[in-house]
Order: C-alpha cells, then structure tokens, then sequence
C-alpha cells in the first residue's frame, strides 16, 4: 500500500508549523515530539504506519477554523481524525501533513426531546448518545460494533451503520444536520432540526465523504424512542448455505428485522469462548434474528422466522426469553472482532456489499479463494443487508503474509463487485480500496467524484491520498485533447 512522496518544501517548515499552531491552540493542544505522536500513527486499519509531521488537538470551532485557514494560505495538508478506529485507513496520518485529532469535541450540546433529536459535538461516542436519553426511553440506532469507542463525527465521515441498520438505517439515515469548517476556514451549516433542507441535498454529499471535503465541528441526529418488546432469536445451521438461504427468504417474506447478523463456525467458537453467549458450537452457520415492536407483532414474526428457519434446515432455534438474554446473544456478536484476535497474531477486517441473493455463491468462493491464498477467512456480517466483514488472518510481522492477506482482500472486493455488489457498505474506501476504485467505477466517474472535491478543496489538502486512485490537480480535468491541430466542438465559446 503506497502513500503519496513526502513534499521536502513542507518537512523543511516543520518548525515554522508547530509554532503556528501553538500560537492558536496554546497550552498541551500541540504534540510534536515522537512519542506523544506515537498512538497517532496509525488507525484500526494497524498493518499501516506513519508518523505526523505534527498533532493538533482544538477545543473550540474558531481554532478549527483558524488551522484550517492557515493551512490553506500556506499549502500544508491536514488529516482530521475522530476516534481512530477507521478500519480502511481513512484517519492514517500522512508523514508531511497536520493531523488535526477532535477528541476534545466530546460534548452534548443539547437534547431536544420534543423534537426528537440531539445536538452533540463530533468527538462524542456512537454509544454516548445512546446513554445520554436512554433514561427517557430514547436512543440512537446506529449501533457499529465499535461504538463504545467510535466518535459520530467518524461514523458521519464514513456513513457508519450496525447490527441495526436492516431496519433503522445508516447514519445518513438518523442524520438531520452538522455545522463543518470549510479548508478556507468558513463555518456552515447544513440541515438542522427539521426533517429536509430545501436546494442540493449537501448534508448527504458531506455524510460518507471521509475527511475529503471538510472538518465536522458539530452533528445533530435524530432520537428513536425505544421498542416497546425487543427479543432475538439464535438460529444453527449445518452448512453456511443453509444460513444465507434463510436471510434471504425471510426478507422475501416481508419481514424486516431489527437486526440480522451471520456469523460461521470459527466465529462462533471464537465468540463462545470469549463470552459464553451459548451459541451452538456444532453450527457451520449462526443467524440472529431480532424482532422489534408490539409484543403480539413480535411474538407473531418470531414464529414466522422460526418457521422459516426450520423449513430450511435449521437445528438450532432458541428464542430470548427476557432482556438479560437477548443482550447475553448481542455481547457475542458485538465481541466478535476481539474474539478473533485469540486465533490469530493479526487480522484484516474488510467491508463489501452484495446482494443477499449471492451470499450462498460468495461465501464459497471465499472459502476456495481462502485455500488458493493459504489463509484462513473468518465471517461475520450483517448479513440481512449483505454487507460482508470477512476478517483474513494473518501475521503482520511476516511480509509475504501481508501480500497475500491484501492480494486475498483484494480478491474479495473484485469479487463482489462482480456479483453485482460494491467496494464498502460502511467502512469507507480510505486507502484499504483506493486502488480498487476502478473495479467499480469508471474513469468517468472518477473524474466526476474529484470535480465535487475539487469545488471544495481545490489545491488537494484535506486528508491526502485517500480515496482516489491517483492524485491530479484539479486543473487537469479541464484538459482539452487536440487532434491534428483542431479543438473537440470549436463552436463553443471558451474563455
């Protein structure tokens, strides 16, 4: 994985730089020496290091605003980071750029219970807005894996989801505005408490864009009251097919899941020993199935799913029988990614999406892919959607390992674009899929995307090298091609 050279002109102002900022974020807000930046060098995609040339931590929107505008006046680059547990790399740092970190963003602002909805700063945990109203009946649905840790201004940045999100949407779907600092340093507003903002819908332009178009200093979301009966039902199956096949044909029957997760058998057994959530251990394939809403709706599509389940082989259906245990099936699923880390030195968590009808054909290929590259695939996925999370386990401190882990992640993403699938469901393209941006989409589409960055970050400064397979100055999408002698359409007034 290659990131862009070093520009030598910025590392030799390094100093110039720190003293810059710590003229606007006085105090501790500035760390340049190698070990205070050392937890910085790096998100949760950990296979990639690089240090800082500096870290910057603001307390209010005027310091954003100011670093920014000094970075555009004297072309330094910036990566703005959340909580770093980006799995495509999208928070790395990059050796000649700021990484300006918003941890200290960590405030509600306001909770507006009318209104259903709350106004928080960006460095506030996914899980913190849940525990700040859940006293009331309320909650946050987005539910990332990650989110007693994850920031909302990174699930924004990457259009976050979870277990959760059959049902209740992504994060652009609970979204209803944020205030961002623009790379000129201009703060505006997008969205807000009401429902819809009039004009081009920029709040879902910025909701996704990883850090590429600019700095979030504020979110407001929307607040869902908590289901009156919530349970969720554990399905075994004897083959993977199995499993994939009743995904499908429950949604074909028009139940729509609170929440509907696969996991296989070394998930399983990994989650079971890290937990002991009780998950049948001689299943190759496990669902969760949560229902949500009236408890006679519930206790209906409970009966409804197991049916299913066991019209397609199921021998495994326990059904929760109070809170405790229906929290007791999630903490295995939620503890899933650690778990793994038993079986493994490392591993690579990727993100891809297909359509749930292929999920029996792309686990199989998986598995011969899987003995093709000489290591070992663990999945766990929110499988009613189909988005994949297939984690390959590896050894980081053996390079041919890490070639062949990426070759095999590699493989896997071409492979569900080739289904009819795309590169990411919620983890973003960050470096991890860069390279791959071509598999999906065309050169034309490329060129589109980076007009839209190049509207708001002409000169190329917010987080650099992301994304986009290779880097070009905005200037060369206005190229013209002349052949013998004569400009396409000469008509056209040019100017």
């Amino acid at each position: 994985m290659q990131m862009p050279p070093l520009d030598p002109a910025i590392l030799s102002r390094r100093s110039e730089i720190v003293s810059a900022l710590r003229a606007i974020v006085p105090g501790e807000g500035v760390i340049d020496d190698l070990d205070g930046m050392r937890p910085y060098e790096c998100d949760a995609l950990s296979a990639y290091r690089q240090m800082p040339l500096v870290v910057v931590l603001p307390e209010t929107v005027d310091q954003v605003s100011a670093i920014l505008r000094y970075c555009q006046d004297n072309k330094v680059k910036v990566v703005p980071r959340g909580a770093g547990t980006s799995l495509s790399g999208g928070s790395m740092p990059v050796g000649d750029a700021i990484l300006l970190g918003l941890g200290k963003f960590n405030r509600v602002l306001e909770i507006d219970y009318a209104n259903r909805c709350a106004r928080v700063q960006p460095g506030v945990t996914n899980l913190g807005i849940t525990k700040a109203v859940e006293h009331e009946g309320f909650y946050y649905a987005p539910d990332p894996s990650s989110q007693i840790a994850c920031s909302i201004g990174g699930n924004v940045a990457e259009n976050s989801g979870g277990v959760h999100c059959l049902k209740y949407g992504l994060t652009t779907n609970n979204l209803l505005g944020i205030e961002m600092v623009l790379m000129t340093g201009e703060v505006v507003r997008l969205g807000g408490k009401h429902l819809d903002a009039g004009g081009y819908d920029l709040l879902g332009l910025m909701t996704g864009s990883e850090g590429l178009l600019g700095v979030v200093t504020e979110v407001t979301v929307r607040l869902l009251r908590k289901p009156a009966t919530a349970r969720a039902v554990l399905l075994g199956f004897p083959t993977e097919a199995g499993a994939a096949d009743c995904v499908a044909a429950v949604i074909a029957s028009g139940i729509i899941p609170g929440g509907m997760e696969m996991m296989d058998k070394d998930a399983v057994k990994c989650a079971e020993a890290y937990v002991g959530a009780g998950y049948p251990l001689d299943a190759e394939g496990l669902l969760i199935v949560e229902l949500d809403g009236p408890s006679v709706e519930v206790d209906y599509l409970v009966d409804r799913v197991a049916e299913i389940a066991r019209s397609r082989g199921a021998t495994t259906v326990r059904v929760s029988n109070d809170e405790q245990e229906r929290v007791l099936f999630w903490a295995g699923r939620k503890a899933a990614f650690p778990a793994v880390g038993q079986i493994s030195p490392d591993y690579m968590c990727l993100d891809g999406s297909v359509p749930r009808g292929k999920l029996v054909e792309v686990l199989a290929e998986m598995r011969r892919m899987s003995k093709q590259h000489g290591l070992r695939v663990v999945n766990v996925f929110h499988a009613g959607d189909g988005n994949l999370h297939p984690l390959i386990l590896f050894d980081a401190n053996d390079p041919d390992e890490l070639r062949r882990c990426e070759e095999f992640g590699a493989d896997i993403l071409r492979l569900c674009v080739r289904v009819g699938g795309v590169l990411t469901g919620e983890h973003g393209v960050g470096i991890e899929k860069r390279d791959l941006m071509g598999e999906q989409f065309t050169e034309i589409d490329l060129d589109q995307q980076m007009r839209v960055k190049c509207a708001f970050d002409p000169d190329h400064l917010l987080n650099p090298g992301k994304v986009f397979p290779k880097l070009r100055r905005c200037a060369e999408l206005g190229r013209l091609v002349v052949t013998q002698n004569k400009i396409p359409f000469p008509d056209i007034p040019r100017f």
